[in-house]
This record gives C-alpha cells, structure tokens and sequence, in this order.
C-alpha cells in the first residue's frame, strides 16, 4: 500500500492515466471519489510536480555561446545556387527513323546533377534521350534535337547561377527532313548538313555577370589546347576537357578524367574516378570559384 500524502503539480497540463506498478515513486494526485485503499493494479491518474528550470551561472552562458560560435565558424560553406545542367546526345533525322547522333550516355550529366543536388543547388536538367533513372529532386526537361534543347535550355537560363553543358549536341544536322523513310534502291545517297547553332554561345551572349558558365570539351586529340580554344572563343569561366578516344574514351563508361581549365591559368584534374566520384568533386570546384568570385 502506498503510504504518505501525496503531492500535487501539474506538467503542461497534461494528466497521465497509467497504472500504479510496483516500486513506482511517483507522488500522486489525491482523488476521494476512487476507493481505499488503491490497490495496485488499478488505472489512476497521476502528473509530476514540474522541476523549474536550471540556473546557470553567467560565465558558464558566456562559455556556451563562445563554443557554439566556434563550431559554426568551422562548418563547411556551402551556396545554395540554381544551376542548369544539359546531358546526353542529340539526335537530327534525315528521315523518319534515321538520324545523325553520338555515343554520349548521358551519366556524366546525370551524376553531375545528383551531385549539385546533394550539395543543397536547385537543378534543371535538360537530357536528350537517355536511358537513366531521373535524379531524386530534379527537375528533368527531356528533348531530342538541338533545335529542342535550345529552346529548353534558353528558356531555362535567365534565372540560373550556374550552367553546366555536358551535352553531347550534335554540331551538324540535315538540311532537310524527308517526310517518309527512304527506300534503299541500290545507289548511294548524299545528305547535304548545315551546322546547329551553338547553345552555350548563344546563352553567353545574354549572360548576366553573375553567372557562371562551364562547358565540357570532348576530345580525340590534343585535349588541352582545343578545350583552351574552346573556352576563349565561347566565353566561358571554366571547360571540362576529357578524351574519348578509344575504348578508355568518356563514352559510355563509368569513369572519367577532367582537366579543368579556367581563366587566369586556372587548371585542376579530377580523376580517374567514377563519374559520381568526380561529379562531386567538379561541383565543389565550382562552388569554390563562385564563392571566390562573389567575395
């Protein structure tokens, strides 16, 4: 039987219906109206008297505030960007079922965007036909022609802090479609071509000066040099030149190595690592550079 008077209190208003089990300390409410003596199997109601709060002496605040000012000075800076990313190939029929494209899978564009993504970056991702799985929080615009991922990717653009190019976009196209499939008739065809407008070149020329503009440069030969030209005479801040000549080329695999070449010499090489490996670490380069930039 439980012995002495019991004590009252309430804890956030709260009233606790429990039952009584043996050993328990707990004070409990006084109640004439249930029967005596209680015995223990049955449901009261019971609350605790509140502890007030902890008192602590001015210096020990004081040492509080300074240690909780020194983690944050040391956890790692991190932007929150919107950032555009274009992946994959493009595709320009000369009829029907037939067209002109590359081997680009589109997983370097693909692991570039779940990478912004996990470091806190809004993503659109604008992807020419691909077989991948859509980034978890991605936006994702697919299209097929460069004329499509023109359109999606200018429309896209104005609100963008960083654009990411890895598309593979098909740099000629037929001069004209045939409305049917062309009958094979034992003569040789000739399809006349005429360039795709460059993308990237076109979204530099409406660039706000804030924005930060990278571009891939696939290459077979002479990587560093064509991708210097490439950055130079499309007005980019940095360009991600990798090979893919060969079977060790960036085509289709899941590793890759960038040598990344900026403005005022700028040059860092991520890699040989799997795309995700060196996606991440291409994202925080860039995040560096901007941060560096703004600052």
């Amino acid at each position: 039987m439980l012995k002495g008077k019991p004590e009252t209190g309430w804890l956030a208003g709260g009233i606790i219906i429990r039952s009584i089990l043996p050993g328990f300390r707990s004070p409990l409410v006084a109640m004439p109206f249930l029967p005596q003596p209680l015995p223990l199997s049955l449901p009261l109601l019971y609350c605790f008297r509140p502890r007030p709060p902890p008192r602590y002496p001015p210096w020990a605040v004081i040492g509080l505030i300074g240690h909780l000012s020194s983690v944050i000075c040391h956890l790692p800076f991190t932007l929150s960007l919107r950032c555009l990313i274009t992946a994959g190939p493009t595709r320009e029929f000369f009829d029907p079922v037939r067209f002109l494209s590359n081997p680009s899978t589109g997983k370097m564009g693909f692991a570039l965007a779940t990478a912004a993504k996990e470091a806190g970056w809004s993503v659109d991702l604008v992807a020419g036909p691909v077989s991948l799985p859509e980034p978890a929080g991605v936006m994702v615009y697919p299209v097929v022609t460069a004329a499509e991922m023109q359109r999606q990717a200018d429309a896209l653009f104005g609100p963008c802090d960083v654009l990411i190019m890895t598309a593979a976009v098909s740099d000629w196209r037929p001069k004209t479609t045939a409305p049917q499939k062309l009958k094979k008739d034992g003569q040789g065809m000739t399809v006349e071509l005429e360039p795709v407008p460059d993308i990237v070149s076109a979204l530099a020329e409406e660039r706000r000066t804030d924005q930060f503009l990278v571009g891939f440069a696939a290459e077979t030969e002479n990587v560093e040099a064509h991708a210097l030209d490439k950055l130079e005479r499309k007005g980019l801040d940095l360009i991600a030149a990798n090979s893919v000549a060969g079977p060790e080329g960036a085509f289709g695999s899941d590793e890759n190595k960038l040598i990344l070449l900026g403005r005022n010499g700028f040059r860092e090489v991520i890699g040989p690592a799997s795309k995700a490996a060196v996606a991440r670490q291409l994202i925080a380069v860039i995040a560096r550079l901007v941060a560096a930039r703004a600052s």
